[in-house]
């Protein structure tokens, strides 16, 4: 395999000058952040109150960590480092809460996240001959001018097609000769559905790669999408405290995602205790960016749990690979006192090809008791009149995951395409259980 790199001389540097980088680079975002009135006091009791009390990479583990509520408590410019005249554009993402958190841009800072989200691009195969048609919703979420941006900084030829509207995405991709898509996992699925409504051939479209994030997905879901719509698909990983898309992502090797360590410090620590994890073991992801002069942010707890790879990638890229998001620490199910995350439920139902492509996870209250319900789709080519199909998928869903949940839930079969479809992330999981108060 003949493998591409925008910036091959950073992309495979030596793991001594790429540290020896970061430290520089944490030394000038250190020097940015005691600009702004959160760590400008943080920092101060942590007995940093200049670049030069940072001298190695080690000192990073004096940094308090960051939260999601410190940025709201912190909102709206508790957190901006330069001054508001400089700021070109703001994307906000809000909470149970209702308080956004919210992160600045400079011009600088987007043109460093153009570039990073270009890198990733290029990486996965694509050049400007390709057509990109992004599928994802614009404004205050990253996904979408994330992706735009980093399409344009390639050079491709870029369709801000925005998130739905199935019918009209079927026609671009037919008029404009589209080669590359953009969309959450689920929405990908759902357009495979959608084609054999509309009579659309697939002979007719010209994609070949696609691009999928925003929400957690498992390998098997990869290979439907790969199947159902004959394209090769990439794992995308950013969030928007850490600018949105472009944090990581996979090369052609497919064999994990590579963190740009040129914009990105990672840790992995246990999310109980937050002490660090030994290489390759799950724990909680904690980023620290080093690439913008707007809004600093160091040591963020993300609440995603990965692993890093330990075997140097194929690709001869030198900056670390974290393995898929297995879930989230916060959104882990404690079901009758069993932990489950709902990334172990789609494993086993996606991995299963009687199952449709659609699913939801239903938590409620049965007297004292919890009770989960698995509601899937079934494939098309599954009659739903004969029961006897139906109860042997049923029964075959329910035991299989007994096996890897350790709890007996309800299964309940759905006609394709009946539950409800999303145009952003996916709801897969709806718990109506009282809350403590």
């Amino acid at each position: 395999m003949e493998f591409q790199y925008r910036d091959p001389e950073i992309e495979k540097m030596p793991r001594e000058e790429l540290l020896a980088l970061q430290l520089q680079k944490l030394k000038t975002e250190i020097e940015i952040a005691l600009r702004t009135p959160f760590y400008k006091e943080r920092l101060s009791k942590a007995g940093i109150k200049s670049r030069d009390d940072i001298r190695t990479l080690d000192d990073l583990n004096r940094i308090p960590f960051t939260t999601k509520n410190d940025l709201r408590d912190g909102f709206p410019y508790g957190f901006l480092a330069i001054p508001k005249e400089e700021v070109v554009r703001l994307h906000a993402s809000s909470g149970t809460t209702g308080v956004p958190t919210t992160i600045y841009f400079s011009r600088s800072d987007l043109k460093n996240w153009a570039g990073f989200m270009a890198r990733c691009i290029y990486g996965a195969g694509c050049n400007k001959t390709d057509v990109f048609q992004n599928m994802i919703t614009y404004g205050l979420f990253t996904g979408g001018l994330g992706f735009h941006q980093g399409g344009e900084e390639v050079g491709m030829l870029v369709i801000p097609a925005g998130a739905g509207n199935t019918g009209r995405q079927f026609k671009m991709m037919q008029d404009y000769g589209t080669t590359v898509l953009h969309a959450t996992p689920s929405f990908l699925l759902h357009l495979e559905t959608k084609m054999k409504e509309a009579g659309v051939e697939r002979e007719s479209l010209s994609i070949k790669r696609a691009f999928a994030g925003a929400e957690p997905y498992s390998e098997d879901t990869r290979k439907r999408i790969e199947a159902l719509l004959k394209v090769d698909v990439y794992n995308s990983y950013g969030l928007s405290e850490m600018n949105g898309p472009g944090v990581a992502f996979e090369c052609q090797c497919k064999a994990g995602l590579h963190i740009w360590e040129d914009g990105y410090m990672a840790e992995i620590v246990n999310p109980d205790t937050l002490e660090p994890v030994k290489d390759g073991e799950t724990g909680e992801l904690i980023l620290t960016i080093l690439c913008r002069e707007a809004t600093p942010i160091l040591r963020y707890r993300t609440r995603d749990l990965t692993s890093f790879y330990t075997q140097p990638c194929e690709c001869g890229r030198t900056h670390r690979r974290l393995r898929r998001i297995t879930g989230r620490s916060d959104d882990m199910l404690i079901i009758n006192g069993v932990n489950v995350f709902p990334s172990q439920i789609e494993e086993v139902i996606m991995g299963m090809k009687e199952v449709g492509n659609n699913y939801l996870i239903v938590v409620e209250k049965d007297g004292a008791l919890d009770r989960l319900t698995v509601k899937t789709e079934i494939s098309a080519e599954i009659f739903m009149d004969d029961s006897r199909p139906l109860n042997a998928l049923k029964d075959k869903i329910k035991e299989t995951l007994q096996a890897s949940i350790s709890i007996n839930p309800r299964v309940e079969l759905h006609e394709s395409g009946s539950l409800p479809v999303t145009e952003g992330k996916a709801v897969r999981v709806k718990d109506t259980r009282p809350k403590d108060v």
